[in-house]
Order: C-alpha cells, then structure tokens, then sequence
C-alpha cells in the first residue's frame, strides 16, 4: 500500500526544487537581460574612429573637425578625425565599408558620394551604409563676374536658354557641383558649357579673372569677393534667405522650388550597426546641434547648422540620388 506521508514528501521536495530551479532560471535571464541592457547603456565606452574621406584643410575636414571636438562633451568619447583622401573621397569610404558595425568606426559623405556612383567612379552608394546624422550644410549660390551684364537670376536665365553652350560655368566634373550647375541647367533648359577645376578655390579665382563666366560658389569660397565687388551672387539654392547674405533671394522664392542647392555633411556607420547603437549617436549629435558654441563655430566657417536625424537623412539622401541618376547624362558631357 501507498505510504500517503512518504508520497506527499516526494511531492513537496519535487515542488521546493522546480520551485528553485526557476528562480535560478530567472535570475540567470535577468541577470541576461541586465547584461544586453547594460551594455547600450555603456555605449560608447571607448573612443570611436572618425574617418573623413577629404584631405586636411578643406571645408569637410574643418567642419568634421569641428564635429570631432564637440563628441566628448556631447557623445561621450574621443571621436578623432582620420584622413583618409583619394579618388573623389571613396578611397576612405571604401575602407570604412569593410569595417565592423560596432559602433567604433563612423565615417563623412556628402552628395559627392551619389555623383560618384553616378558617373561610374565607385560601386559604393549612400544605402551601402547606415545615416546616423547631418549636422553641417553649406549654402551653395550661383556666382557670377561681377563686372557681367547679369544683376539678376533671371537675366542670366534668359540669356542661358537663348544662348545654348555659350556659358563657361566652372565646376568639378563629376562631382556635385557639376550635379548642381546641371540642375540649374535642366531647371532653366539651358546648355552651359563646362570647365572642370579641381577644387572650389580654383574655380572662383578664374571666375575672379574673368577666364570663365559663372560658378557654383558658397560663402567661404566667394563672399569676401562679392563684398570687394569682385563677384555677384545671383541666387542661394536654400529654402529661406541665408542671414549673412539677406540680399541673395533664393531659387524657391524665384520659382524654383526643386533647385535644393546645398552640401549637407553628414555622418555613417557602416552598415549592420545596432539600432539602440544608432539612436545614442543620434540623439548625441542632435543635443550637440542645439549647443550655441557649436553652432558659432560651425558659422565661422560659413556653414549652417541644419540636424537631420537617421530617417530624414536617409530620405534626403535617397532624393539626391534620385535627382543625380536622373541627371546622370549631363554630368557625363
């Protein structure tokens, strides 16, 4: 016969057991738990790798600059700038495509880079990466001699369509202000004929000396010309008037609402990084955007600070490459 007592013994020690066992199991998931969540709280919890893809001293690496001496305070860690130049900036994108998406590693595009891929010059496009923010834009005006018969948008517009190919516009070919020039050209239905330069520098001195009769410019590059009489800005490729250029109307306010001109520098990962990884990044460079101190410096160099967080960033960036692909016929002229 069953020994009731003996049996309700086995029952309650099989009970303080799995009883037991549980708890075990539970503190093991949470402490699992409290691991994965310790460790996005930790991020970042060591320095991070910035490459800019430009050498030292031109407007990407100054403004990165910038960036990179503001992430202590506002990311929580060293973000030092490696220069990593070379063929039109892909060079240093290339290098940051095959490193880990840990979060340690985060590079510089701008537009340039779809104007690349465009024109056959990288396989690499802005999707081969993850956006995590743009923080600095720089204003891009279309400039001209000052001692030219244009005082307007519209009298060089006019002058443009009836007179097909005559217009020596400076601009690097293949790059974005090519990209830009041949928005305006397709805007307007003009034929510009083109003269690359290497850089902005070169291409606002030859304006200065009269060897070409416009360019794309912005205001580090030509301001200071267009105050000594040099040059005229004819119109800003921004949505609102730029303040140190209040007298500059836009290409929106002339009828031009899809004539976005600027150079929004911005930041990636590469791709396959953590989500949360993303969103503490993000939400660092937007707090770093609001900083007065980073925005006055950011201006000294003649930029504008403009935040677009991961999503908007992305959108933006697969408009212009939509705009790019479409003009890609133009930029092989």
């Amino acid at each position: 016969m069953l020994d009731y007592n003996a049996l309700k013994a086995v029952i309650q020690g099989t009970t303080r057991h799995l009883t037991g066992t549980a708890c075990v199991l539970g503190l093991a998931l949470g402490s699992g738990a409290f691991a994965t969540a310790a460790t996005a709280a930790d991020y970042p919890d060591q320095a991070i790798e910035f490459i800019v893809p430009w050498s030292p001293g031109g407007g990407s690496d100054a403004l990165m600059r910038i960036i990179s001496n503001a992430a202590d305070e506002h990311i929580g860690q060293p973000m030092p700038v490696i220069n990593m130049p070379g063929v039109s900036g892909t060079v240093g994108l290339a290098e940051l495509a095959e490193r880990e998406p840990d979060g340690y590693t985060l590079g510089q595009i701008h537009e340039g880079l779809m104007a690349a891929n465009a024109t056959g010059l990288t396989q690499l496009n802005w999707d081969d990466f993850t956006p995590i923010a743009s923080l600095a834009s720089s204003p891009q005006y279309l400039t001209v001699n000052a001692d030219s018969d244009w005082e307007t948008f519209e009298e060089f517009a006019e002058y443009a369509e009836s007179h097909p190919d005559e217009i020596r516009i400076g601009t690097t070919l293949g790059g974005i202000p090519h990209v830009h020039s041949a928005m305006i050209e397709d805007a307007i239905g003009a034929q510009f004929r083109y003269v690359g330069f290497e850089g902005t520098g070169a291409r606002i001195r030859a304006l200065v000396g009269g060897h070409i009769d416009a360019s794309i410019g912005d205001v580090s590059s030509s301001l200071e010309f267009v105050k000594n009489g040099d040059l005229r800005f004819l119109a800003v490729g921004t949505q609102e008037r730029v303040e140190r250029t209040p007298d500059v109307p836009t290409f929106t306010e002339l009828g031009y609402d899809d004539l976005n001109l600027t150079i929004n520098r911005g930041i990636i990962a590469p791709k396959g990084i953590d989500d949360a990884k993303v969103e503490t990044l993000a939400e660092g460079f937007e707090a770093m955007s609001e900083d007065p101190a980073f925005v006055e410096r950011v201006n000294r160099v003649g930029a504008e600070v403009d935040f677009m967080g991961p999503d908007a960033y992305a959108d933006y960036l697969g408009d212009v490459d939509a705009t790019v692909k479409r003009l890609s016929s133009k930029l092989a002229r």
